[in-house]
């Protein structure tokens, strides 16, 4: 959570507080004389940077993220095209002779 600087508009103290960043300034109380008409001051921070922050490196990860998802969408079928059945029909040759194709085999 951050720290936030504040001045006491009835008091005139000025005061620092550790709060959420959702805190309203109107809910501040004054440490010093206990009263809610603190109104919060634009402060200097400090920051670290932690990684690799070149210029240009979101880009660089964005487009290697791009490729690699390009080269899977590449190995799938094409949208339009047909897929290939892999149930083939048992196909059987009609003869008029009545009989089973079981026993046409064994004649």
């Amino acid at each position: 959570m951050p720290v936030y600087e504040y001045r006491c508009e009835g008091c005139r103290e000025a005061f620092e507080t550790v709060q959420s960043v959702s805190a309203r300034a109107e809910d501040t109380v004054c440490p010093h004389c206990g009263a809610k008409k603190a109104v919060r001051l634009m402060s200097a921070f400090a920051s670290k940077i932690v990684g690799d922050h070149k210029p240009g490196f979101s880009e660089m990860k964005a487009d290697g993220m791009l490729n690699e998802r390009m080269n899977k969408f590449s190995k799938l079928p094409p949208i339009t095209g047909k897929r290939a059945n892999p149930f083939k029909p048992n196909l059987h040759i009609a003869d008029n002779s009545g009989k089973s194709p079981k026993a046409n085999k064994q004649s």
